[in-house]
């Protein structure tokens, strides 16, 4: 990351680069900064860990099962975890205050002793099955300080909140009886507990810690090689040649980049520094003021994390915790997270009209009938390519048989050869100095065209998920495998297209990119790995202790078996966690412990709730902590960008993702909102069309009521207001959210 200087009004130079660095390492990759031998062994490791993961993703292990033995889930789940427990103790100081360019030696004994335990399952598996719930003194031993190494390297990753909760539940599967009556239990002792815990796939080495191990790493590195590819760049790039001569238009152009950003990122702490450090200055530019400026970011950033394919890794883990195909949650996540980012992009205008803010200067004016034509060009483009694309594979799948992978690699090879042939005709896309004030948009033409490579994997991803229905685990590992390629050609196919520059230095080059891509990617993987691992133990807990059946009759006990009332505390729990816990260990934990309970309570109340609709309920929730104060790390890193008060920026972001936070209420009563009991083409329509409407209409009253300075009874335009507020609820009431007959009860 470029050093960022932005000119104050008082002509000092504010330095964003350590700062951001700080928050975005702090958060996602570690804090430490290592040189020499130690540098060198975290990069290695790191790497390895990419490597295996590849490994155990692709066909070769089947392929090879002759001479190298096959590795189970035992073994893969107990390696993934010993590698993010290693690389906590080695990218993660200890204290805020030690270190950051050295490790001293106690974190190198730590973190090796913590991956030996994690390998002892895979070392002993055998021996291990062959006495289940019997455990040696030995196995107890390891199980003890696997847990204590766990929960420490959990500290580093992501804060003390995660590890006090995991203690919280170990402490009730141990002094249960201790408890309040109506969850007071037996309490188990410590050889049961840790024969759970550890040694079974009840606990730590789980569901969650499975779903990281052969999903979420493929696809958390196939966003960090597109990335290190330049793709955010692009995306970001494209957003604003599209959207920024608008009114308001870097803000606009900021939702629209942070969501195809947050499509391949899954965080908004990265969403908001790839994207954020040229949107927010730019916003100030059109007259946005410091807060608003990042909070607008904040608000994109944060919902990118609802956009499929990644979704937080959330997207993985309910199709495990639910039971439903990767495709159907895609499917049941789509519409609403596209909803979300209409509405804050119509929410934006409104701003931008409210304060009378212009767009930014299109280095090409065209008229509203050519900008007519474009879109039309574009589309049926589309749609022509997609036929082409869906009806030409197969064909050749039907003509070709067995040897159409090879067929297909070819095309693949060849239409990527061809885009880098025409990209050369445009100027590259270079990370801009956002020191230099950008006076004139990007062409978009030259813009789009420039980059349509990065569009490849992704099509590649789309197709093996959704027709050639590939699990997630080999889809990613194949969009992963031409990522790479991409990676590591772009930059020499330029240079023997264009016949100048060193062909030699600038291969080197993407191979550097390559090995970097796969380091930053593993990296990234640090807190994931770890979380799940961690929200294994508050899963165990409730498998062992039976107390996600006391839950139901403790929340019915509070709640007065008022569904409203149980949604509302669902939220809060999320929202209240969410400030120390990730999102992915937020959504298992309270997933794990709620989602039952509303359904149960849900069918008592006569309303049938999807389960699929409880998940993405708490994943929603889990989401919006990371703009709501006082912690909000999504707003601390866009208000250093802004130079804005951290907190005010937290409560703006927050109040703009309002129309987020009212959504997973909708679709808990109208599940048509996840395209569940969708009977036609038409029935679609009307449902998005409604549902669109009725969020604007609720976003273009809201801060009337809420947000405006004056009463709405002293505004002159109160009857236009009142005609607004009513025909919003009307509409949000009936056509989106509550279903007429459960509003009759």
């Amino acid at each position: 990351m470029k050093s960022l200087r932005i000119t104050l009004k008082d002509n000092s130079t504010y330095e964003l680069h350590e700062k951001l660095e700080e928050i975005v390492a702090t958060v996602d990759t570690g804090a430490r900064s290592l040189r020499s031998w130690a540098g060198w062994t975290l990069a290695s490791v790191s790497l390895a860990w990419s490597l295996f993961q590849l490994w155990i993703a692709s066909p070769l292990p089947y392929m090879l099962a002759d001479f190298i033995p096959l590795l189970n889930s035992t073994h893969t789940r107990s390696a993934h975890l010993g590698f993010a427990i290693f690389l906590s103790f080695v990218a993660f100081p200890a204290l805020k205050r030690s270190s950051q360019t050295k490790v001293p030696l106690q974190d190198w004994i730590f973190g090796l002793t913590g991956t030996a335990c994690a390998l002892y399952i895979a070392v002993f598996s055998d021996q291990l099955a062959l006495r289940p719930g019997l455990p040696i003194t030995p196995d107890l031993i390891i199980s003890g300080i696997g847990l204590v190494f766990l929960l420490e390297a959990t500290r580093r990753a992501l804060g003390l909140p995660m590890m006090c909760v995991a203690l919280l539940f170990l402490s009730y599967v141990f002094f249960g009886e201790y408890a309040p009556d109506i969850i007071a239990w037996q309490g188990a002792s410590f050889q049961k507990a840790m024969s759970h815990m550890w040694l079974t796939q009840e606990g730590v080495f789980g569901i969650g810690l499975g779903v990281s191990t052969g999903f979420i790493f493929l696809f958390v590195l196939f966003g960090a090689l597109l990335e290190k590819a330049g793709a955010g760049n692009y995306f970001t790039k494209v957003a604003f040649a599209l959207l920024g001569h608008y009114r308001g238009g870097p803000a606009k152009a900021a939702v629209v980049s942070s969501g195809m950003n947050g499509m391949i990122s899954g965080s908004s702490i990265a969403n908001v520094v790839i994207t954020g450090t040229f949107t927010i200055p730019l916003m100030k530019k059109v007259g946005f003021s410091n807060e608003k400026a990042g909070a607008v970011e904040v608000a994109a950033s944060t919902n990118g994390q609802l956009m499929p394919p990644i979704m937080g890794a959330a997207a993985f883990l309910m199709i495990e915790y639910v039971g439903i195909s990767y495709l159907e949650v895609i499917k049941h996540a789509f519409l609403p997270a596209v909803i979300s980012y209409i509405a804050l992009v119509y929410i934006v205008h409104l701003e931008a009209m409210k304060a009378d803010l212009k767009g930014l200067m299109p280095r090409k004016v065209t008229t509203v009938l050519q900008k007519i034509i474009t879109f039309l060009m574009v589309i049926i483009g589309m749609v022509i390519l997609s036929g082409v694309i869906y009806f030409g594979f197969g064909w050749i799948k039907s003509v070709t048989g067995e040897a159409s992978p090879w067929i297909a690699g070819i095309l693949i090879l060849t239409v990527y050869v061809v885009l880098i042939r025409y990209s050369i005709r445009f100027p590259d896309l270079e990370i801009d100095d956002r020191s230099i004030e950008l006076t004139v948009l990007p062409e978009t033409g030259p813009t789009v065209k420039s980059g349509l490579h990065y569009l490849l994997p992704v099509v590649v991803l789309i197709w093996c998920l959704i027709v050639e229905r590939f699990s997630p685990g080999l889809s990613a590992f194949w969009a992963t495998i031409i990522m790479l390629f991409i990676l590591s050609t772009q930059r020499p196919l330029k240079v023997f297209f264009r016949k100048s520059g060193d062909l030699e230095r600038e291969f080197f080059k993407g191979l550097r990119n390559l090995v970097d891509g796969l380091i930053f990617g593993a990296r990234n993987m640090i807190g994931i790995g770890v979380a799940t691992a961690t929200a294994g133990i508050i899963v165990g807990t409730v498998t062992l202790t039976g107390i996600g059946l006391v839950m139901t009759e403790f929340v019915e006990f509070i709640s007065g078996g008022n569904l409203m009332l149980i949604l509302l505390f669902t939220a809060l729990i999320c929202l209240l966690l969410g400030m120390g816990l990730p999102t992915t260990a937020n959504y298992i934990v309270v997933s794990t412990l709620m989602a039952p309970v509303i359904v149960t309570l849900g069918a008592q109340n006569g309303l049938i709730v999807p389960l699929i609709a409880v998940h993405m309920f708490v994943f929603y929730f889990g989401i919006l902590a990371d703009d709501t104060p006082p912690v909000g790390l999504a707003a601390f890193a866009a208000s250093a960008i802004a130079q804005s008060d951290p907190i005010k920026t937290g409560i703006q972001g927050f109040l703009y993702d309002i129309r987020t936070a009212i959504l997973p209420f909708l679709f808990i009563f109208n599940t048509e909102l996840l395209m569940i009991g969708i009977e036609s083409w038409w029935h679609l329509l009307i449902t998005i069309v409604t549902a669109i409407l009725a969020m604007l209409l609720f976003c273009r009253c809201f801060p009337r009521i809420f947000l405006c300075k004056k009463s709405l009874v002293g505004n002159t335009h109160s009857a236009l207001d009142f005609i607004y507020i009513i025909s919003s609820w009307l509409l949000v009431g009936n056509d989106l959210s509550f279903k007429p007959d459960y509003s009759a009860n």
